[in-house]
């Protein structure tokens, strides 16, 4: 799917997200799959080779992340089947299908259109990544590790990471109009 297509529908869904009280909240995941499953759980997937697949309806509010998907957009990486986190010190095993740079890349544009059509900014309060979220609501790396979506995009990357390298990557795309 195409950028423009993408802020079309964008825009036309907007007066669904707007009956709720509070910004849009983008929430990051990964699928746990193949590069080329998706799920109907998220709004958007993005395939290994970074193709952006509208997988429900903007107005159907998503299954993707406990207690906070009203209002929300669900995007995940088709990526990280068998993927395994480790414990003191924190460490990631991503499996044999970690995310791809044009997935990482297409991700960002994606977020910095929605960024852009829904006037957020681009920041951990409405950009954050599945394992931030488990985090602040109990579930995620610093308790029960539930729940660790792209709490690193590399497994050299530093623990947790994750969410301020796709802030700053949708912060670059949102700036460049």
């Amino acid at each position: 799917m195409d950028m423009d297509t993408i802020r079309r529908m964008l825009e036309e869904a907007r007066p669904s997200f707007y009956r709720y009280p509070n910004p849009v909240v983008v929430y990051w995941h990964w699928t746990a799959g193949g590069h080329y499953t998706s799920f109907r759980d998220y709004h958007f997937c993005v395939d290994g080779d970074g193709e952006i697949i509208c997988s429900c309806p903007l107005d159907t509010i998503p299954t993707a992340t406990w207690h906070r998907n009203t209002g929300s957009i669900a995007i995940a990486l088709c990526c990280c089947q068998d993927a395994q986190a480790y414990r003191d010190p924190w460490r990631a095993d991503l499996g044999d299908m970690p995310p791809t740079k044009a997935q990482i890349e297409a991700l960002a544009m994606l977020s910095a259109a929605i960024a852009d059509v829904f006037d957020i900014p681009v920041d951990a309060d409405h950009f954050m990544t599945h394992a931030e979220a488990a985090d602040l609501d109990g579930y995620g790396p610093a308790t029960t590790c539930e729940r660790w979506d792209l709490a690193v995009l590399d497994e050299s990357d530093a623990w947790m990471s994750g969410g301020d390298t796709l802030r700053g990557k949708t912060e670059f795309y949102l700036n460049q109009g």
